[in-house]
């Protein structure tokens, strides 16, 4: 007998706790996957700091929470194989949110030959940047940007 009410008393309690999953308290869903935002015409982030061109499509856009911060792992695909250095470079004012939104841009060198397109898997460049629970504070959307469209992840 007391091991029926103990089942009926935990059993609504497991139930529960499988929405939680969708919710915002967990902290494993405060950003999605990404949402793609394809714009109308290039766009060509100013930042005299770095040089290198825009790679031109992002195409995943990953945030994963670690202990301390989370890291923002994005795939971009350059219009050609060879392209190399890629990183996320922070573009936002002062290096800060700004109205709670962290802007990044994906950035790669080209090759210094003419090479062949080939294939999508073979073009994939991978890039990542560690922000802390401090920076994360004032963040409820982070935006990384190529040439030809930008991703976004919101809490």
């Amino acid at each position: 007998m007391k091991a029926t009410r103990a089942y009926l008393l935990i059993l609504p309690l497991l139930l529960a706790s499988c929405g939680i999953s969708e919710s915002r308290f967990n902290p494993f869903n405060w950003f999605g996957g990404g949402d793609d935002t394809t714009t109308a015409e290039p766009l060509e982030v100013v930042n005299v700091d770095d040089p290198r061109p825009l790679v031109a499509e992002i195409t995943q856009l990953v945030i994963e929470r670690t202990p301390g911060g989370a890291i923002v792992r994005v795939t971009g695909l350059p219009p050609t194989q060879g392209w190399y250095g890629a990183a996320l470079v922070n573009v936002s004012p002062n290096r800060e949110a700004l109205n709670g939104v962290m802007s990044y841009s994906m950035r790669a060198l080209p090759p210094d030959v003419p090479t062949r397109v080939s294939t999508r898997q073979s073009r994939e460049l991978t890039a990542a940047v560690f922000l802390s629970d401090i920076q994360l504070a004032g963040v409820r959307v982070i935006q990384v940007t190529g040439a030809q469209n930008s991703r976004i992840a919101r809490r």
